[in-house]
């Protein structure tokens, strides 16, 4: 379909309406783009024997073609666009590469989907471009409801320059050159890079000013992690559950009179309970140093937390609750296990719908938020943050 905002001149005033962000999902039997059945899959994954094919991993052309494909064949309205044609100041990467979202649905509220903003952490992009094809094209009940409920914005290749370098961060570059800035390569992590000070990259700019357009009410983002093992059984972990600004800790019991502490772990106690019904799938919460909870400000999603208004862009500080979802093993230590390509992408798949559904029926808001500390952890001792260094607990 012809969207309506294609001139990037469009004042801002006159683009494309509000759009909260939206959140998609997929069904419990879809598989990701080009995927391995799981089936066939390595029952054991990811796996360090499992060595990284980096020629199988989708890159940015790749994303496009995928993007132009589901708009030209979705059934319900799929429009892929970059952030020139949505009008943003800064309009693409670092490197000059096009910044793509999609969107589908025509709900009053909005969700944010977003993935691979660490480029060596590839199969968020799998995950969104599978869901997105279900979105558009899946004509049962559970997708008619996420449809209606949500208008849906997805993000499957946050930083396209370091998905096509396989590294975490993207490089300041000088486009006139053709070289890193000053020189010598200056690695940003895009993930640390929404704050009051920040801003360094190009990619950070251009989806603050889009999100800041959204106004989101919920939002994911999907990521990778070391391999890991659950604290107590020693049972390898496939999916880590994450909240950036830790519940109970530091930050998160002080925003919107505490709501957002209760919401985000309402959302993954619904995630835990629904994805324990799948037997490959093995769960716990997202911890570093062995057991530290993270309250950092400089994520995206702690960003959207805390309501951040850079440049006077969000002078009403608008912000809502976000997850994100860590799958075990990523695309530059050799630890992804291909075998296994079908089985990690399907769980984010699986992640994503169980929590919309919930969303959208209300069921998230109706767990019991305590139930936080069911899902395995290991003892907290403290708070790894970005601002104060390890903050300990009491």
């Amino acid at each position: 379909m012809t969207p309506q905002h294609r001139d990037p001149a469009t004042p801002r005033s006159a683009r494309r309406p509000h759009r909260r962000i939206a959140a998609v999902a997929a069904l419990a039997v879809a598989l990701p783009l080009g995927a391995a059945s799981p089936a066939a899959a390595d029952a054991n994954f990811p796996s360090t024997e499992g060595s990284t094919n980096i020629s199988s991993i989708l890159g940015h052309d790749d994303v496009v073609r995928e993007l132009q494909k589901l708009e030209r064949t979705s059934r319900y309205g799929v429009d892929a666009f970059t952030l020139a044609e949505a009008g943003t100041e800064v309009i693409t990467s670092e490197q000059g590469r096009d910044l793509w979202v999609a969107t589908v649905g025509s709900g009053e509220e909005h969700v944010w989907l977003q993935g691979r903003i660490h480029g060596n952490e590839p199969y968020g992009t799998d995950a969104l471009l599978t869901l997105l094809k279900d979105l558009g094209s899946n004509g049962s009940a559970e997708y008619e409801l996420l449809r209606e409920k949500f208008t849906f914005h997805v993000i499957p290749m946050y930083n396209p320059d370091g998905a096509e370098a396989n590294i975490r961060h993207t490089v300041l570059w000088d486009q006139v050159s053709g070289a890193p800035e000053g020189g010598t390569p200056q690695r940003i992590d895009l993930n640390r890079d929404w704050t009051a000070d920040g801003f360094a990259a190009d990619e950070s700019r251009a989806f603050y000013e889009y999100w800041t357009t959204v106004d989101p009410a919920w939002g994911i983002d999907i990521h990778h992690q070391g391999l890991k093992q659950q604290h107590g059984t020693g049972d390898d972990v496939t999916l880590s559950l994450g909240i950036s600004l830790a519940p109970g800790g530091p930050t998160l019991p002080g925003l919107a009179d505490g709501a957002y502490d209760r919401l985000t772990r309402q959302m993954h106690v619904h995630v835990h309970d629904e994805l324990s019904k799948y037997g490959y799938i093995s769960m716990d919460r997202y911890q570093v140093g062995g057991s530290l909870e993270i309250d950092i400000k400089g994520g995206v999603v702690s960003a959207m937390m805390l309501g951040l208004d850079h440049d006077g862009l969000n002078p009403e500080g608008h912000s809502h609750p976000v997850v994100f979802f860590e799958t075990s093993g990523n695309s530059s230590d050799g630890s992804l296990g291909q075998k296994a390509r079908g089985k990690s992408v399907q769980q984010n798949v699986l992640a994503m719908k169980e929590l919309l559904l919930g969303l959208a029926t209300g069921e998230v808001q109706q767990e019991d938020p305590e139930r936080w500390d069911e899902i395995p952890h290991a003892p907290v001792t403290g708070y790894q943050t970005d601002y104060a260094g390890v903050i300990p607990v009491g």
